[in-house]
């Protein structure tokens, strides 16, 4: 048989929609399949209320199998003990190698470590507002409304990047127009010196000339000129971006206080990882503390606050030096240290 080292993990997706939003499908979907690949993809719910209603479409588009649970009691949801039933039953059919479990409900804490005690690998997946039990559970937490914010962050700048370029296509059209009518005009004005020594011009050509200018002057003012990044547009645009991402790094609505105390425990881990994994000069390879980080801190996640990589993210913290890889000396790795105080 071969081993998971061979093979993609094999994940089993369980969704409690009484706890998700169908816009979440999408990014949830991603996340696993950056891990391995969906083995089971069931959702739990109610599906003779109505207000589960939004999640039909979704499903049919992603072959997700929905999972009858009524609601003996009013207001009392019945569908954690059905994820919890169909869970065990897939652990001990052998099948999967993990689970990522849909929900921001702490009834499944104590599900999330039975499935870890039993070796497997749990990805937990909720909104901020999960409680820390659940989170610490987990092998890994995403926080689906922080992604799903930074992705639409990203298809907006994707939509101004387009509309620049179609500016940019537009302006410089309107440029070469602009040269050729010059052109044409200063062959005009040459071809008429040299007949206006044999002959007086005749006044309609004067006339012609005058509408021709006349004619183009309109189509060049109309155009809108492109702005420059100095510009007063381009300010206002640099602001909009900053703003979106201020939105997606802001963590459920934090206290600055609350937020300083939460990257201090980020820098704690990390100075702690180096401590522990570093070499004599203090220095420790940047996979080794993205691996550690991940076991250490389950809800990290450097697109929490507005980055795609590590790496990045840990030069905006200014505590930490990087030994860059360098093709003279064959080294590959990004090495980083704690960065000695002046």
């Amino acid at each position: 048989m071969a081993s998971t080292l061979e093979r993609d993990l094999r994940f089993a997706i369980l969704i409690d929609a009484d706890n998700i939003a169908p816009k979440y499908i999408k990014i949830i979907l991603d996340e696993v399949s950056n891990l391995g690949i969906a083995t089971y993809k069931r959702i739990y719910g109610d599906w003779t209320s109505q207000r589960l209603m939004s999640w039909k479409g979704v499903l049919l588009e992603n072959s997700i199998i929905p999972m009858q649970q009524y609601s003996y009691t009013y207001g009392k949801s019945s569908t954690d003990s059905a994820m919890i039933i169909d869970a065990m039953d897939i652990l001990y059919s052998g099948h999967v190698d993990g689970f990522a479990i849909v929900s921001s409900d702490s009834d499944f804490t104590r599900l999330a470590a039975r499935l870890r005690e039993s070796g497997m690998q749990v990805i937990g997946m909720g909104e901020q507002k999960t409680p820390e039990p659940f989170i610490s559970a987990c092998n890994q937490f995403k926080y689906l409304d922080l992604l799903y914010a930074a992705r639409k962050a990203e298809e907006a700048d994707a939509d101004d990047t387009d509309a620049d370029d179609a500016s940019e296509a537009s302006a410089q059209k309107q440029k070469r127009r602009k040269k050729t009518v010059k052109k044409r005009e200063r062959q005009g004005i040459a071809a008429n010196a040299d007949e206006s020594a044999e002959e007086p011009e005749p006044e309609s050509d004067a006339s012609d000339l005058a509408q021709a200018e006349d004619s183009s002057a309109p189509e060049v003012s109309e155009q809108r000129p492109r702005r420059r990044p100095g510009d007063a547009g381009g300010e206002a645009r640099a602001t909009e971006e900053t703003q979106a991402t201020a939105e997606v790094i802001d963590f459920a609505e934090m206290s600055r206080a609350a937020r300083r105390n939460h990257m201090k425990r980020i820098r704690t881990t990390v100075n702690a990882i180096i401590d522990k994994f570093s070499d004599d000069e203090g220095w420790v390879a940047l996979g080794r503390v993205g691996d550690e980080l991940s076991k250490r801190l389950p809800d990290f996640d450097v697109r929490n606050y507005g980055f795609k990589k590590l790496r990045p993210f840990l030069k905006s913290l200014g505590v930490y030096e990087f030994d860059e890889p360098d093709a003279a000396s064959g080294q590959r790795q990004i090495y980083l240290r704690l960065r000695e105080e002046d």
